[in-house]
């Protein structure tokens, strides 16, 4: 028998992903089988006091479904109205499957701007722990009827890593068709990897290798993009095929090594640094000058006013700037404490302090 696979801590609450491909048929239909398991294996979870929340992908492909498409349209308005169509199905469908086990689900539509403002990221996280606390499975998937461009996750990975970190989950599984991320020798995908401590290049190369086109948007890259994240908030994740019987309870109560796990790393970010890496989207960017590049890179200090050559962008103060040397490489992310019109208005920059301080600023590091 495999060795079971051990935990950084005792597993409470856990978010489970889980990708289109899983939901829905080659014709674009729900995959009831694979709902239904699903629903049963978030029961049983919850009958041994588990907390689980639910990212779900599929709704735009349930939606073309329901129109008899086969193909995903590439403009904005035609995917936001199949969503629209989808993600009515597919809850419909969520609810009387939790129903027909006594449960009660609820739906949550998120924009990155959920994450982006502090205050409707603290009502997301207060509602969510509210659920929680009553029993129901929270549903989640991005508000694709309302979604620009600008306020995209682009994929449901992303999310489901944001909303790990958001409500200090102990665990990220991501389901999706394949068994997880594959080592790549001379263009070949070869033996699974079964641990990964670290995303070093040669893991990124290997997900690079494994995109799958089908229904989904997010391939192997996203899920590793979306790893990075919720390591750095101290939730452990697992890469797993979804199709595998029983695959949630196996990895969670048996503690199966199945997929891929990746460990969480050492050193979490504090919220609100790892806010301004990855939730904050830029408003700006800002170019130092090389004296200020050397005193960012030793580290703990603000970043002052008289290093800041040059900037770009419509900021204010307390938005995120990202902070560039004179090449254009990205340095720091950080929230600014100056807007555009304050800096236009500054004419000694020497009589000023810091631009942003140091419990604002985190180093990008490469």
């Amino acid at each position: 028998m495999a060795m079971e696979r051990k935990f950084p801590r005792k597993v409470k609450r856990v978010v489970v992903k889980v990708g289109s491909s899983l939901l829905a048929n080659h014709m674009m239909k729900p995959h009831e089988a694979s709902l239904k398991s699903l629903v049963e294996q978030i029961c049983e979870l919850r009958g041994k006091g588990l907390e689980v929340i639910l990212v779900s992908s599929g709704a735009v492909v349930l939606g073309l479904g329901e129109l008899n498409e086969r193909v995903r349209p590439s403009d904005t308005a035609s995917l936001q109205a199949a969503a629209a169509i989808g993600q009515a199905l597919l809850m419909r469908l969520y609810c009387d499957y939790f129903k027909a086990r006594g449960k009660v689900c609820a739906q949550i539509l998120l924009t990155w701007e959920d994450f982006a403002d502090r205050t409707r990221f603290n009502n997301a996280r207060n509602t969510l722990d509210v659920l929680l606390e009553r029993g129901v499975t929270p549903i989640i998937n991005e508000n694709d009827t309302i979604s620009t461009d600008e306020i995209k996750f682009g994929d449901n990975d992303k999310l489901s890593a944001l909303v790990a970190s958001l409500v200090h989950a102990d665990l990220l599984i991501m389901l999706s068709d394949v068994d997880g991320l594959y080592k790549k020798e001379d263009g070949k995908l070869t033996e699974l990897f079964r641990e990964i401590r670290d995303i070093t290049e040669e893991i990124e190369g290997a997900a690079g290798g494994t995109e799958k086109k089908h229904v989904a948007r997010g391939g192997m890259t996203a899920k590793v993009s979306a790893v990075k994240i919720a390591s750095s908030a101290d939730v452990p994740s697992v890469i797993a095929n979804g199709q595998m019987p029983d695959v949630i309870r196996r990895i969670v109560i048996d503690r199966e090594p199945l997929g891929t796990y990746f460990f969480e790393k050492e050193e979490k970010l504090l919220m609100r640094k790892h806010w301004i890496i990855f939730v904050a989207k830029p408003k700006g960017r800002v170019k130092v000058d090389e004296g200020a590049k050397k005193a960012l890179l030793r580290g703990n200090v603000s970043l002052l006013l008289p290093g800041v050559f040059s900037y770009e962008g419509n900021f204010k103060g307390g938005d995120v700037v990202v902070v560039e040397d004179m090449n254009g490489e990205e340095l720091a992310r950080g929230i600014t404490n100056y807007s555009v019109s304050d800096l236009a208005k500054i004419s000694d920059k020497k009589a000023k302090r810091e631009f942003i301080h140091i419990d604002d600023l985190v180093l990008m590091s490469r």
